[in-house]
């Protein structure tokens, strides 16, 4: 199925057509006149030169006048090969459509309510013919029944027309154009940014790239610019305060020659003030009993610190390098 973007905005077709796939564009006077164009016919040429293939309109009250325009358009440098002539169905644009195909030019008869429409589109030999589904169901009536008429009459009588699937507001439509068999469909920028989108698939993703993000990156280079140190001889008190700046749960407490104390965590703080009271807010960091650091090797994988933390319930583990503390590893780092 070919797969159009339909719109006139030039941000919204350069975004669309980096996807390098899309079939063509079509568009509208209306689409044009909602974006400020003034010059139309610089807007088409402008367009020519983006996508493979470029829906214009012709529009005239006669099929000559029709002809004409399409002439017209056509000297201003478009290729006939890549440029379809949008006509809305009536007894002159059917007319038009015949005359145009005989000149070897591209069609889509479109603004396509009923199957006799359709009909006349598709035996005056039309390249396209547009049903608008969005339009139709505005209006209260079963659209998509029409569509599946119309790609039957198409296998049933051999035409050689395309069933574009027009007028998409919602995913759905999408979903239903396929589930029909139409030839074409053209799709607003929106809609078709969606198309792609799933929960589950997000969620898978999301897990793969974590996954490989453990496996792949060395504790050094996940931890935070921010090594939480403090000297022994700091008393508690000014310990809290380092903590809350450093915006960790821990703060390393080192000696006088950068030896390493210990660990000191919030919840040594919590049983600290329990057991002891505010007093032990005067104490010097160096005088408390630290049992043995939980500790990683910079070098390690996240891999292992996910290991660690696992075995030993903790929510921050020091990072050592060569012994030295440099920082310390969260459990949300695992997760940026």
């Amino acid at each position: 199925m070919e797969l159009y973007l339909d719109s006139a905005n030039l941000k919204e077709i350069e975004e669309g057509f980096k996807l390098g796939f899309l079939n063509g564009l079509t568009t509208t006077p209306t689409f044009m006149q909602r974006e400020g164009i003034t010059d139309i016919d610089g807007m088409i040429v402008k367009l020519s030169k983006m996508v493979p293939v470029l829906q214009i309109e012709a529009l005239g009250d006669t099929a000559e006048d029709v002809l004409k325009e399409a002439q017209r358009q056509l000297a201003l440098g478009l290729d006939p090969k890549k440029t379809v002539f949008k006509i809305p169905v009536s007894l002159e644009g059917v007319r038009a459509c015949k005359l145009l195909r005989n000149e070897g030019l591209l069609v889509n008869v479109h603004l396509v309510y009923t199957l006799q429409q359709a009909y006349m589109a598709m035996q005056a030999g039309a390249t396209y013919v547009c049903p608008l589904v969005g339009r139709l169901q505005d209006q209260g009536h079963d659209a998509l029944d029409l569509v599946s008429q119309i790609v039957d009459a198409v296998d049933h009588y051999g035409y050689d027309t395309k069933v574009m699937f027009s007028s998409v507001r919602t995913l759905e439509h999408v979903r239903n154009a396929l589930n029909l068999g139409v030839h074409t469909i053209t799709v607003p920028l929106k809609i078709m940014k969606q198309l792609t989108e799933n929960h589950f698939t997000t969620v898978g993703t999301d897990q793969f790239i974590r996954d490989t993000r453990l496996m792949t990156v060395r504790v050094k280079e996940a931890i935070n610019s921010v090594n939480p140190i403090i000297s022994a001889d700091t008393n508690l008190a000014d310990a809290i305060v380092k903590m809350t700046e450093f915006g960790f749960g821990a703060i390393t407490v080192v000696n006088q020659d950068g030896s390493l104390k210990g660990v000191f965590t919030d919840g040594d703080l919590r049983r600290k003030i329990q057991s002891e009271g505010r007093d032990v807010l005067s104490q010097k960091m160096g005088d408390f009993t630290y049992n043995n650091a939980i500790s990683i090797d910079a070098n390690a994988l996240l891999n292992d610190a996910a290991t660690v933390f696992k075995a030993t319930k903790v929510d921050t583990i020091l990072v050592v390098d060569n012994g030295k503390p440099i920082g310390m590893i969260d459990i949300q780092d695992l997760e940026s």
